[in-house]
């Protein structure tokens, strides 16, 4: 659910991203935190999980149309930000770790996400037993003693890049729920628990961030479906575009207290509307129905066997009824990695690492 601009529509579609060589001594460990939009198959290990996607159609576009938990056809963005840095894909989710691949000299780092989790513990714990932000850090924690027993404590922390994208499952939450409390409590309430979250990463030693924000989330499919012209929820929407504010504020207070910490803020807002608005351009056939699911602009339900599957995948903004292709998510990948100040600041991906 990533996006794009006019003004660097040139610059995306033409720019190669740049590969580290998987055995270079300087490509930096990464470690990804925060929902769906980063899951590689966490919630696989959660049978009693309702957020769940190690079932086809999921998957199709995978090597061996392989099911792996992703929500996509294929990769997701976690997979190809990873790539830029030397890898193959993500690293491997934090409950298939073993001694083997912790000592193995190719370590990469780890992936946490779970999908329908959240910035606050009772977001998604609930209705769908997911792993909350608070306890991905933790599980973190644990992979940093083992890390430092097996290794002496080199390169756990001092070349890593740590992603985050979390949030949207929050905002639904608190949106669908006619919560009475009021918008601004609610998200000062949430900026602060992202506050804690990332202090709590920052004494384990984690300085670089790459933070993704939330995206347009109002113009999903599943979204549009309460809308009855179709269209995009803006109430929701203006709480994401508000969001984002926060967190840039917060992310400027943070790096002045902590001096030796760097960021790079994707706004996902801006990039999604501008590939919902001038889709064309990036290939993009259809921006408001998702490739798979059913009922109302396949919104009504999730990805399933039984599902209606578009052919042209590639041509969809929307995997699911919440979820981008595995094509947007490559373009948002590239965005974050390559883009300017519109989309990322006060520097990209790429930039964030050689700092």
């Amino acid at each position: 659910m990533e996006n794009i601009s006019w003004a660097v529509v040139s610059l995306v579609l033409c720019v190669a991203i740049g590969f580290v060589s998987p055995a270079d001594s300087g490509a930096p460990l990464i470690f990804i935190f925060g929902d769906s939009t980063a899951d590689v198959g966490t919630n696989n290990f959660l049978p009693t999980s309702m957020a769940r996607a190690d079932f086809p159609h999921n998957g199709i576009d995978f090597p061996s149309s392989e099911p792996t938990g992703r929500f996509s056809n294929g990769l997701n963005s976690a997979d190809f930000l990873s790539m830029t840095f030397g890898l193959k894909r993500s690293p491997p989710p934090f409950f298939s770790l073993n001694a083997a691949y912790l000592s193995n000299k190719t370590f990469g780092g780890v992936n946490f996400a779970s999908g329908g989790s959240g910035l606050f513990d009772i977001t998604g714990k609930k209705s769908k037993n997911v792993v909350p932000l608070a306890e991905q850090i933790q599980q973190f924690s644990t992979v940093k003693s083992n890390l430092t027993a097996i290794k002496g404590g080199r390169r756990v922390t001092e070349r890593s890049l740590f992603f985050i994208s979390v949030g949207s499952n929050d905002l639904f939450g608190y949106y669908h729920s006619n919560s009475s409390i009021p918008k601004e409590e609610f998200l000062s309430s949430l900026l602060l628990a992202y506050e804690n979250h990332l202090k709590g990463l920052i004494d384990l030693g984690a300085r670089k961030f790459g933070i993704i924000s939330i995206a347009p989330i109002g113009c999903c499919p599943s979204q549009r479906v309460h809308n009855a012209s179709g269209g995009c929820l803006e109430d929701l929407n203006d709480l994401a575009v508000t969001f984002h504010s926060r967190l840039d504020a917060l992310m400027s207070k943070l790096s002045s207290e902590y001096k030796d910490v760097k960021y790079a803020l994707g706004n996902a807002f801006e990039m999604t509307i501008n590939v919902i608005r001038n889709p064309l351009p990036f290939n993009f056939t259809q921006v408001e129905a998702a490739c798979c699911g059913a009922g109302k602009l396949n919104g009504e339900s999730f990805c399933s066997p039984n599902a209606t599957l578009c052919l042209n995948r590639d041509n969809y903004l929307f995997w699911d009824l919440f979820h981008p292709t595995q094509a947007a998510s490559k373009l948002a990948a590239v965005t974050l990695f390559n883009g300017g100040p519109q989309f990322v600041t006060p520097i990209n991906f790429a930039q964030l690492a050689m700092a």
